[in-house]
């Protein structure tokens, strides 16, 4: 059974813009994304919104619904009174392009400075072996879609925008944990990761969990294990003093 929603789209570009309201005639069982296509195809033809697969596996479609990040394809209109104004904006700690459209190159950028895979010599058969329970531990990492709303929600950039040139964001501490715990890989990303990607500046509330859409445990098994690593490598009076050998012993052989 139909019904009309009340929508409220903030429509505008990066000079500024302002939200404005609509009704849209929707069906039961519709998502937002459902709402947004048929208001721009009876109502606004040149709203912009960014969308791929429509089954939340691109990330393309992240957004601000309620003020809450959420990718519209996945946020169902049953899960608000019929009666509600749904409000839709765009993410908030990224450029507006266009009306939905915001430009999220920060956290490309921000990728290009992990350094990459780089695995040890393969066995005397060829070969390279690796324990089950690492081979599982990497898979919930690489579940990531990209959808950028643990970035968008992170209050180190959403409310500093000073932050972004120090700090990569959750997505990112997250590349670094799935490289930096891969038991092949021969790059150490400790010391990168708190000096240039700002792993230091998180205080691990949390919010980027909360609204990951592939229900990743970004803080407790990336962040917070990238956080005890970087902890071992700096503080640790082992290691500490282990480095200070190394150090002395090539200095006697140079």
């Amino acid at each position: 059974m139909g019904y009309d929603l009340n929508l409220r789209v903030w429509r505008g570009d990066s000079s500024g813009g302002e939200l404005g309201d609509y009704t849209v005639e929707v069906e039961e069982g519709e998502v937002v994304l459902d709402a947004i296509h048929r208001l721009q195809a009876t109502q606004t033809g040149d709203l912009a919104v960014r969308w791929n697969c429509k089954a939340g596996k691109c990330g393309s479609c992240s957004a601000e619904v309620n003020g809450r990040p959420r990718l519209m394809c996945m946020t169902r209109l049953a899960d608000f009174d019929e009666a509600e104004t749904i409000t839709v904006t765009p993410m908030r700690s990224f450029p507006v392009i266009r009306d939905l459209v915001t430009d999220v190159s920060f956290n490309y950028e921000k990728a290009k400075q992990v350094p990459a895979f780089a695995p040890t010599p393969r066995d005397a058969d060829g070969k390279r072996r690796m324990q089950q329970a690492d081979v599982e531990r990497g898979q919930e990492f690489r579940k990531c879609i990209e959808c950028f709303l643990c970035q968008n929600t992170c209050h180190v950039v959403r409310d500093h925008e000073e932050n972004k040139p120090a700090f990569a964001g959750p997505r990112l501490f997250l590349r670094y944990a799935e490289l930096d715990m891969h038991p092949l890989d021969t790059n150490d990303r400790r010391k990168l990761s708190q000096e240039a990607a700002g792993l230091g500046m998180c205080n691990i509330t949390k919010c980027c969990s909360e609204v990951c859409p592939e229900n990743i445990k970004i803080t407790d098994n990336a962040i917070i294990p990238m956080k005890e690593r970087v902890a071992d490598r700096k503080y640790d009076p082992l290691v500490w003093l282990g480095s200070k050998i190394r150090r002395r012993t090539d200095r006697e052989e140079v």
